[in-house]
């Protein structure tokens, strides 16, 4: 005897009304809850049903135990989806005129570099990589060739050595409590 969801998987209309019957009360409750709009929480229920059903067609769900889990993943989604489209420009902040480096810091620039150059050719590739490109540490290691926990140790002391040289220079203010 197949499951409702090897028969889905089939393409049987009866089994896809079974599931509908089943999950459709609970969907609904959840996107009403989220959303807090009727209309809008009908629409995104038919859109979670028809796209977990695509998904089990295909045979998407790989332990049938876990359907309820997997329909609530498929919601879930749809619905973060649903306000990411509605508000897709994150907030934006105006910086902390501290945190802003302007025309007039020059010197204060140039002495950050100084001190990335006075870094051991090791360090400041870890930092550069870090700060500039981004990169994680587990792929600065990789490029590197060292362990991961070396280029976290690395990063940390060379960013400590720099933040206290800044700081007894009078080129950094120490951060506000």
């Amino acid at each position: 005897m197949l499951t409702d969801i090897e028969r889905i998987a089939r393409g049987d209309r009866e089994a896809e009304a079974n599931f509908v019957r089943q999950f459709e009360p609970r969907i609904r409750t959840l996107t009403r809850v989220r959303v807090r709009q009727e209309e809008t929480a009908r629409d995104l229920t038919q859109d979670i049903l028809l796209a977990t059903l695509e998904a089990l067609r295909k045979g998407s769900l790989r332990d049938p135990a876990k359907l309820a889990a997997f329909v609530h993943g498929v919601a879930r989604n749809l619905i973060n989806n649903h306000f990411r489209s509605r508000d897709p420009e994150p907030v934006r902040e105006p910086l902390d005129s501290d945190l802003v480096w302007v025309e007039e810091d020059r010197d204060q620039r140039n002495l950050v570099r100084q001190e990335l150059e006075s870094l051991d050719p090791l360090d400041r590739q870890i930092l550069l990589m870090t700060l500039v490109e981004g990169a994680k540490p587990g792929e600065i290691a990789a490029k590197l060739k060292v362990s991961g926990e070396v280029v976290r140790q690395r990063k940390v002391r060379a960013t400590r050595r720099i933040a206290e040289r800044l700081s007894q220079s009078g080129a950094i203010r120490p951060p506000k409590p």
